[in-house]
């Protein structure tokens, strides 16, 4: 089985973002990447499944500016067999993401796409499925436990209600949920190694692939500041200031 998993190059969930001062976006200058997480749990179980036997080969897939190669280069040294950078300076909208790895899809022909099932700092959530229907492959989305079997993946997904089990043909996409697994660190050795593995960049245009923004980001804002609380001493005072700030009745 050949699995290909996508990763994306995001501002580290450690740190807090500063909105630009004139509003057009996130500021990233002198701030520290690191691969988007849901993503990083997307390698750990393509290695996992490499482990006990049942991958042959995990092809890293990553689009984004020529730093990216470093995200490529961790997923490298997690244990991904070799990798490909498509290469842009703009930003790519979910459906231009879907589309260049729909593409890829067609040249590497891989059994399984497994990804994370969103990017923190877009939070889209829409990459997977809009791969899922480009290629017209099923689908297993927000993904907790992943068993392939004879032809076939069972996918446990997280569902409002629960948990919901699905059966899948394969070749198939598959997004990864928090509680799927917990990646591992990468050793220095390996990251040594990962030094050497194949890293291949192309470019959108390279792939025919069209991925001109189709949306405007009119402005980008910090949240409202949260207010002070109040100490009350006993119920009816509380419910009196319920009454003065429009809460209650």
């Amino acid at each position: 089985m050949k699995l290909l998993v996508a990763v994306k190059r995001v501002i580290d969930y450690n740190v807090k973002p500063r909105v630009k001062m004139d509003g057009s976006g996130i500021d990233l200058a002198n701030v520290k990447m690191s691969m988007n997480p849901f993503d990083e749990i997307a390698v750990e179980e393509a290695i996992r499944l490499k482990e006990k036997g049942v991958a042959t080969e995990i092809v890293a897939v990553s689009i984004g500016p020529a730093k990216a190669q470093e995200t490529l280069r961790t997923a490298l040294a997690m244990g991904a067999d070799r990798a490909i950078l498509v290469q842009t300076d703009d930003e790519v909208e979910p459906l231009g993401v879907a589309k260049i790895l729909a593409k890829i899809a067609g040249d590497e022909k891989p059994d399984m796409i497994v990804l994370g099932k969103q990017a923190i700092d877009d939070d889209s959530n829409q990459t997977g499925q809009m791969l899922a229907a480009l290629l017209g492959w099923p689908q297993g989305t927000f993904a907790s436990k992943v068993e392939p079997g004879d032809g076939k993946v069972k996918v446990t997904r997280e569902v409002d209600g629960g948990l919901e089990t699905v059966e899948l043909n394969i070749p198939a996409v598959v997004t990864t949920d928090l509680r799927l697994n917990e990646p591992r660190y990468a050793s220095l050795p390996n990251i040594m190694k990962a030094k050497s593995k194949p890293l291949e960049t192309r470019t959108a245009d390279e792939l025919g692939v069209d991925i001109s923004r189709r949306l405007e980001t009119v402005k980008v804002s910090e949240p409202s500041k949260r207010q002070a609380g109040i100490k009350v001493g006993s119920v009816d005072e509380l419910i009196d200031k319920l009454r003065e700030t429009g809460v209650v009745g």
